[in-house]
């Protein structure tokens, strides 16, 4: 007898937990993190970003090649490196900014969004709806990377362990892509370690900072940063980030207090947790990305699931 192909039980398999799903039949709604984490292929539709960064899901995907010029997909047994068209072209253009650093040759790209985009099973809450991708703080060096080395070799942290300041494997070759980044007209902002920030905020030349508006501190970004388009024109189910940039830096470039605070009050805070409140009201529980069903997503995304 014949063996069915794995990505045919895949399929079948998500179509009849959606159709449950959808019809209420099932005693409990499957996880979307299931639903979307079983879909090899992207949807045959046109391409669009659907809902939000953190609630969402993506049309008409496009893989970034494994292997380029000046580029290398890592981590490929994720099956993470799927974005919408304006990303992939927008990393390979930043690729080839990266090639021109001395010691780079291009740059290792982490995880950009599932094949139908969602809620991820595990790592990112965010990277659901295909506009959002990770960069390794790593110098690009070998872009003939084989597959196994590709799951073997990690990035490397630029900060320090206490998170206060940069490590010697900071470079100004980083400084140069992330600013080229930060310059795009597509990107709405970066996220990276507050130590990188802080950095980046005294060497810049003063006379050159408005980019720094869109390097945004935010914690677990030590060893790569975190790169978010925006909505692309016409993109009609995409919901833009609010606040926005210049919200948060009140028109400046966010070298400002605001700044100070991850370096001072929010490490102190790690530090010295603040012992619960007696009688203190239980917060309700909010929903995280990973507990999401196709209820908490945007009506859509049962289309893109549905889609061939």
């Amino acid at each position: 007898m014949d063996r069915i192909p794995l990505r045919l039980i895949r399929r079948l398999t998500t179509g009849l937990a959606l159709a449950l799903a959808l019809a209420g039949a099932a005693p409990a709604d499957p996880l979307a993190t299931r639903l979307f984490g079983a879909e090899a292929t992207p949807s045959d539709q046109k391409p669009m970003p659907i809902g939000s960064y953190a609630r969402g899901c993506a049309a008409g995907l496009v893989q970034l090649p494994e292997t380029g010029p000046t580029w290398q997909a890592m981590r490929l047994g994720r099956d993470r490196n799927w974005g919408q068209p304006v990303t992939v072209a927008f990393l390979e253009d930043l690729s080839r900014v990266a090639a021109q650093q001395k010691g780079w040759n291009g740059l290792y790209i982490g995880d950009i969004g599932q094949p139908r985009g969602g809620p991820m099973a595990s790592g990112h809450q965010s990277h659901q709806i295909g506009l959002d991708a990770d960069i390794w703080m790593r110098p690009g060096t070998d872009m003939h990377l084989s597959r196994a080395a590709r799951e073997k070799i990690g990035s490397i942290p630029v900060r320090t362990a206490d998170q206060t300041r940069v490590n010697g494997k900071w470079t100004r070759a980083q400084y140069n892509i992330m600013k080229a980044a930060a310059s795009d007209p597509r990107v709405d902002r970066i996220f990276v370690a507050a130590a990188v920030k802080v950095e980046m905020c005294k060497t810049a030349k003063p006379s050159d900072t408005s980019w720094l508006q869109k390097i945004r501190p935010w914690y677990g970004h030590a060893s790569h940063f975190h790169i978010r388009l925006k909505c692309p024109p016409g993109a009609t189910l995409c919901q833009t980030q609010r606040p926005t940039v210049a919200q948060l830096s009140h028109g400046g470039n966010g070298c400002d207090k605001s700044l100070r605070w991850w370096v001072t009050d929010y490490l102190e805070a790690l530090k010295h947790p603040p012992k619960p409140k007696k009688n203190a009201k239980k917060r309700p529980h909010r929903k995280g990305p990973r507990e999401f069903t196709m209820a908490d997503l945007p009506a859509q995304c049962a289309n893109v699931l549905a889609s061939r």
